[in-house]
């Protein structure tokens, strides 16, 4: 298995990232050029040339790791390393859409199919997640650097829930109900939400339906990991990375790990009520 210093590889990817922000900040200040995958999910010149950008610094510094990135074509070359970069440019292309600032480029590393290390950086607040599995995760900001580490609520009922800004599903809400709780709060990019976990400002996240890839859930599952929380599907199996098939079909569930496997059971029984089970979901 490749061997990998985390410590050293986190400091240089955080640099990256953080060259590839100003990309973004500039589009941010431009009209944009939007062009549409599908029925619901936009792509931006932002998109692009932060891609462009993440593929060939990554690439280059570290040419023994493969790489799977959003708006790259996937030729499954990546399948012949054990390591490989999973890279979403811009979690939350409508809300960048939006100006409203809750936005990410995340950049995840997947080592023998386990999120190991993970950035998830917000370039207009200029607030930096990062995480190594199992050995701790930092919340960066123009005021410092601080390790982050997850509530210790373990009552689902007294726990704040954290909720999408533009793919909420209407299950959320029987969730909500079958789970007591009664507190939430919005906000956009996959890895935005996994932070407000990992800083204790949120305790549970919920994506009960298919959507998510693989590069949406490495970097968070990673920083979250490294917090203390747990990432799981919505039946409690844990992710696999660098897969022939990238897509999440089974939905997400991250917390702060105190509960984790009582949530799941009490999710469980709505997702069957859908019509939604273990075998064959969505």
């Amino acid at each position: 298995m490749t061997t990998i210093d985390l410590e050293k590889t986190l400091t240089r990817v955080e640099d990256i990232v953080r060259e590839a922000g100003a990309i973004v900040r500039k589009y941010h200040d431009q009209t944009d050029e939007i062009e549409w995958k599908g029925e619901n999910d936009p792509v931006t010149a932002a998109d692009k040339a932060v891609n462009e950008f993440l593929v060939g610094r990554l690439t280059a510094a570290f040419p023994h790791i493969g790489v799977l990135a959003e708006e790259s074509k996937d030729d499954l070359d990546r399948l012949n390393y054990d390591a490989i970069w999973c890279i979403d440019p811009l979690d939350g292309t409508k809300e960048f859409i939006a100006r409203n600032g809750e936005f990410s480029i995340m950049v995840g590393l997947a080592l023998a199919g386990e999120a190991v290390l993970g950035v998830a950086y917000q370039p207009v607040k200029d607030f930096m997640y990062s995480g190594i599995r199992a050995q701790g995760a930092w919340f960066t900001t123009p005021e410092g650097r601080s390790r982050m580490s997850v509530s210790k609520i373990s009552n689902p009922q007294e726990m704040r829930l954290i909720v999408s800004r533009s793919h909420r599903n209407p299950i959320v809400d029987n969730i909500k109900g079958a789970l007591g709780i009664t507190r939430e709060r919005i906000s956009g990019s996959v890895g935005l939400k996994c932070g407000l976990i990992a800083r204790a400002e949120a305790d549970l996240y919920l994506h009960p339906a298919p959507g998510l890839k693989e590069w949406d859930t490495c970097a968070p599952e990673a920083i979250l990991a490294g917090a203390g929380g747990q990432v799981t599907d919505c039946w409690g199996r844990p992710f696999l990375y660098n897969q022939p098939d990238v897509h999440r079909h089974f939905g997400l569930v991250a917390s702060n790990g105190e509960a984790h496997t009582r949530i799941i059971s009490l999710l469980i029984p709505v997702l069957n009520e859908q019509g939604l089970t273990f075998e064959h979901a969505w």
